[in-house]
Parts: C-alpha cells; sequence; structure tokens
C-alpha cells in the first residue's frame, strides 16, 4: 500500500461524505483511507458504510482527544508506505495523489504538504474567509502558497510524511491547536527533509461564519505563544504581524479621535489632519484588500466580504496571541491554567 490516508472527525458527516466521494474518483488508486471518529455525537459511520465497497476504508470510533492525537491512533492502525493527513472539510480534486505521486517520482522527501484553493461552490463567506487565510496581503503567505514570509511548514489539512519517519517522531503532541506546527518543526529538527508540493492543492472548506472563524484565529494565536514557549526560536517576525497591526489599528483610531476632540475645543483646520491621516490609512488597506479579493472571485461582493474577513483573521490572531504572551510570558502561567476553558477543551 503506497498511501494511508488519514482523517480525525468530529461531528461532520456531510463533510465526510464529500471528501470520500472525492477520493473515489482519484486518477492513482493504491491507498487506503482511516476515518477516526473523534467521540463525536453525530457520527458518520452510515457514511462510510456507503462507501464501503468503492473504497479501501477502514472506519474507527474513539473517545474524544483532539485531532492530534486521533491522527496518531490512525497512524497506528495504517499500512501505508506514507501517511497523508487531512481535514475532514477538504474536497479533493482528481489529480491530487498523481500530483504527489509524480513529485515523489521526481525528487523524494520525508515530508511534504500542499496549498488550498475556494471551490466556486463555497459560499461567499467562505471565499472570503479563503481569502483572508491565503492571501500575502494577510500574512497568508505564510500557509504554503507560491509566495512564502518564512519556511515552508506543512499544515494538518493537507499534510503527507513517510510512515516511518512519522513512528520514529512519535507523531502529533497532545496540542490542541497548533499541533500540526509542532510537528513540522520536530520533523525539521530530525533533519528531514520537507518540500511544497504546489500541485497537491485541496479544496478547504475552512469556516461558515466569522464569529467560528474568529474563534479559529483566536486558538491559532494562542498557539503560536505556546509553541514559543516550547521552541524559543520558532518565533519569527512575521508571527509578530497581526499582533502589531491590531495596536495599530487601535492606535490609528485612538489618534483619529484625539483629533476629533481637539477639532471640537481648538481650531478646527489646525487638527483636521490628526483626524483624517489614520482613517486614510485604514481605508487605503481596505480597498487594497477589496480590489484584489473583487479581482480574485470576480465579485465585489466578495471583495467587501473579504475587507471583512481579514479584519477578523488579523484581530483574532493578534489578540490570541497578545493574550497568550500576557498569560504564559509575564503571568508565567501553564497552557492548561491560562486557557483551560477555550483552547483544551
Amino acid at each position: 500500500m503506497k498511501y494511508s490516508i488519514i482523517v480525525p472527525v468530529f461531528n461532520r458527516p456531510d463533510e465526510v461524505d464529500e471528501l470520500l466521494s472525492s477520493l473515489t474518483m482519484q486518477h492513482f488508486r493504491d491507498f487506503e483511507v482511516i476515518i477516526v471518529e473523534d467521540g463525536s455525537s453525530v457520527p458518520c459511520r452510515e457514511v462510510c458504510e456507503k462507501y464501503s465497497d468503492r473504497l479501501s476504508l477502514q472506519y474507527f470510533n474513539k473517545p474524544n482527544s483532539g485531532p492530534g492525537q486521533s491522527r496518531n491512533y490512525g497512524a497506528e492502525r495504517a499500512k501505508g508506505e506514507y501517511l497523508i493527513v487531512l481535514d475532514s472539510d477538504v474536497v479533493l480534486p482528481e489529480g491530487y495523489l498523481q500530483a504527489i505521486e509524480s513529485e515523489l517520482g521526481t525528487q523524494p522527501c520525508d515530508a511534504f504538504g500542499g496549498p488550498d484553493r475556494a471551490h466556486e461552490s463555497f459560499t461567499d463567506i467562505q471565499k472570503a474567509i479563503s481569502y483572508s487565510m491565503t492571501s500575502f496581503f494577510t500574512t497568508g503567505g505564510i500557509r504554503g502558497g507560491a509566495k512564502q514570509l518564512e519556511k515552508f511548514h506543512p499544515r494538518s489539512f493537507n499534510m503527507g510524511i513517510r510512515a516511518d519517519v512519522y513512528r520514529q517522531l512519535g507523531g502529533f503532541s497532545a496540542m490542541r491547536f497548533g499541533e500540526d506546527i509542532d510537528f513540522s518543526i520536530r520533523i525539521f529538527a530530525a533533519g528531514c527533509s520537507c518540500r511544497l508540493f504546489p500541485e497537491a492543492w485541496v479544496w478547504h472548506k475552512r469556516r461558515t461564519d466569522f464569529r467560528k472563524f474568529f474563534r479559529q484565529v483566536f486558538n491559532s494565536g494562542i498557539a503560536r505563544i505556546n509553541l514559543y514557549r516550547k521552541y524559543p526560536s520558532s518565533l519569527k517576525p512575521v508571527h509578530l504581524l497581526p499582533s502589531v497591526f491590531t495596536i495599530g489599528v487601535v492606535l490609528l483610531v485612538l489618534l483619529s479621535l484625539t483629533g476629533r476632540l481637539l477639532m471640537y475645543y481648538d481650531d478646527i483646520h489646525r487638527w483636521y489632519w490628526l483626524c483624517a491621516a489614520p482613517l486614510l490609512l485604514l481605508f487605503a488597506y481596505c480597498l487594497l484588500i477589496f480590489v484584489d479579493a473583487s479581482r480574485q472571485y470576480r465579485s465585489l461582493r466578495i471583495g467587501l466580504l473579504s475587507v471583512g474577513a481579514s479584519f477578523v483573521q488579523l484581530f483574532g490572531y493578534g489578540t490570541g496571541f497578545l493574550s497568550a504572551w500576557w498569560k504564559r510570558c509575564i503571568l508565567k502561567q501553564d497552557p492548561y491554567s491560562a486557557f483551560d476553558k477555550n483552547f483544551y477543551q
């Protein structure tokens, strides 16, 4: 068996149905699928049974332990030479596995990953969120696209690794968020080769509304500080950008309000620049996002939603990062006591 595809699932039967359907249409066929139900209250067993005659598929149901441990559970039962880890909310193009096979045939490596895209069937909000997570203008370039701001680290929505290397490194840690970056750091630390496969991309649905999206990126900001505490050298200047953006926007708004207040009590013309200049800077950034996203998706509505999604992404990550920095680095709390309600549960 060449590939074992491992998918942890938590209350996502409809998404699993779409993913399995896309797997039945792969040109390359030497693979198995391992679905690990992570303590779901809405299981996907019946969905998996529907594909049992078209795929080499194993289904397991276990108590909830988080995505990382569920992937390890699947890896223990995998037979493939390579393990491919996918999120349940991705859909694969027909040539996905063939692209991986071609890349490995040209230049073998120990670990790899691919980028993600938005499918035309996604909602406008999903497309806007996808833009914010992949655009160079929102630091999305660090997530595995063609333009990167740091060394490529595969993410768990689309990650592959040789099975023997996976087991040698002990698989994913017990972290609930950031466990894929933690694993990537250990892959590089072990001297393993890791590559981006640009053509091994997936359609990634991500979150369906801004509230859920904010919680996701907020937790990602927390995870970055927890990773820093574990691996101090892993924190790079690019990881500070969302926090700098968050603080910068707050300062610009305060400057504008100060200018407005001074205009009220003093000469209106003297302070007009202090009121207007910060808002013009924010407007220029919003316009940049709007034009770029509208051009990419050929939709003014998606362009407008992308402005909101970009601010949610940057503010969510930035506030999560700052909150974790205060609790972990200043107050010296451990990760469980610092985030027992919204991070590890």
